[in-house]
């Protein structure tokens, strides 16, 4: 039984632990519910606007909104990769790690000669990835200290860029859609090219006709971009949300956890305290007795 010294400073040591996760648990809370916000109100946009892009692409034969759908059977492939910056966030980074490792391993199982390179968003990928043998070919750390749609716009804007210049013939996100905060669903998502609607969304819509206005080529050269940019912010706000909600869980979980140690502990402690009264009553005791036959 360890002593009653070794206890106390156990139980300090996991009081002040509790102290930290439990700060943690309620700044992740308040982080939360800002983001949760923000996704939540965006997400019905970005869906209708996915689903006109989608309608765009696949229903015109204007060059501009084509250009984006164009389905390309040689080239690399860029797979964007969501983490976070900090860590105490349960498993969260290392689902979208994984994730990224087994997509790697298919990749270059089914496409031996098709290289991919890597663009990563948070730096636990960044880190990590920076050791491995692959092609990093750019990391934006820098997202999360001030999320904007004007700061996601130009990253947005590059990975467009790299796509039209015939660089990468398909563009992949891969990253959390939040749900709540105990529930991170991990996607793995065609950014470019452009995907036909699904026939079941297709069905229930019906053959839309659009009506351009000043011109149809004029206004898909500034609609196309400017959607698929939504898009990306929207992948940004549903990490950083989810991210917050898997630290929130995680600080929860370790708070609780921290004081169910402080119960046994103070229960060994008590018991420990009980073993050494009981020894040090059977010592004067037991030097009575002798006292009293000498």
């Amino acid at each position: 039984m360890p002593s009653l010294k070794e206890v106390r400073i156990r139980i300090a040591s996991v009081k002040s632990t509790q102290q930290i996760t439990s700060a943690m648990k309620m700044v992740s809370a308040s982080k939360l519910r800002k983001a949760q916000n923000n996704i939540l109100q965006l997400r019905p946009f970005a869906a209708h606007q996915k689903l006109l892009l989608q309608q765009l692409a696949s229903g015109t034969d204007s060059e501009n909104a084509g250009k984006y759908s164009e389905q390309r059977e040689e080239g690399k492939v860029l797979y964007v990769i969501f983490s976070s910056n900090r860590g105490l966030c349960g498993a969260y980074n290392a689902n979208v790690i994984k994730q990224m490792i087994a997509l790697a391993d298919q990749h270059r199982t089914e496409n031996n000669r098709t290289p991919f390179a890597l663009v990563t968003i948070g730096r636990k990928a960044s880190e990590f990835f920076a050791k491995q043998p692959v092609e990093v070919l750019s990391s934006h750390d820098e997202l999360y200290d001030q999320l904007s749609f004007a700061n996601a716009a130009p990253v947005a804007e590059n990975l467009i860029q790299l796509y039209l210049s015939g660089e990468y013939s398909k563009i992949v996100f891969v990253y959390h859609q939040f749900r709540n905060a105990v529930v991170q669903y991990l996607q793995t998502e065609q950014f470019l090219p452009v995907e036909s609607p699904e026939p079941d969304t297709e069905h229930e819509h019906g053959d839309i006709e659009y009506i351009f206005d000043p011109s149809k080529e004029e206004i898909l050269q500034q609609l196309v971009p400017q959607i698929l940019k939504t898009q990306f912010y929207k992948a940004l706000l549903d990490s950083w949300a989810s991210e917050q909600g898997a630290r929130m869980t995680a600080m929860s979980q370790a708070t609780d956890n921290a004081s169910e140690l402080l119960k046994d502990l103070k229960l060994t402690y008590n018991k420990a305290r009980q073993a050494s009264i009981t020894k040090e009553i059977l010592e004067i005791v037991g030097g009575a007795e002798a006292l009293k036959n000498s």
